[in-house]
């Protein structure tokens, strides 16, 4: 239990990191949609996919590793409490179009990059 935590713990570490170092990229920081959290959110997903994928066919891949990946890296990576407020502060703000754009292109992206990872494993 307490190797779990802390295998999720450095994953998180590692995740979250990656998180604001791809927040800080300039070209992403454009005009009202967050495109930083949306490519996150979808890289995240692609990645998630993979190791779910690869889980099944590689014996390298131990319990802890998946662990650390899965609940760890991409739990700290990807966004889903911040693209929940950003979707919510586009209704407040009365910008019902970005709300629906930004809301429907994060799902949809993020479902297709948890298919195209997993299709990346054969």
């Amino acid at each position: 239990m307490l190797t779990n935590c802390l295998v999720v713990g450095v994953g998180g570490f590692i995740g979250s990191v990656l998180r604001y170092l791809v927040g800080l990229i300039p070209f992403l920081q454009r005009g009202d949609v967050p495109f930083q959290t949306l490519i996150v959110n979808v890289f995240g997903a692609i990645f998630i996919g993979i190791l779910v994928k690869s889980a099944d066919s590689c014996s390298f891949l131990h319990e802890s590793m998946l662990l650390c990946l899965k609940v760890g890296v991409c739990g700290g990576f990807t966004t889903f409490s911040t693209f929940s407020l950003e979707a919510l502060g586009f209704l407040e703000n009365g910008k019902i179009l970005l709300f629906l754009f930004y809301v429907c292109i994060t799902v949809v992206l993020c479902i297709l990059g948890v298919y195209v990872g997993k299709s990346l494993i054969h």
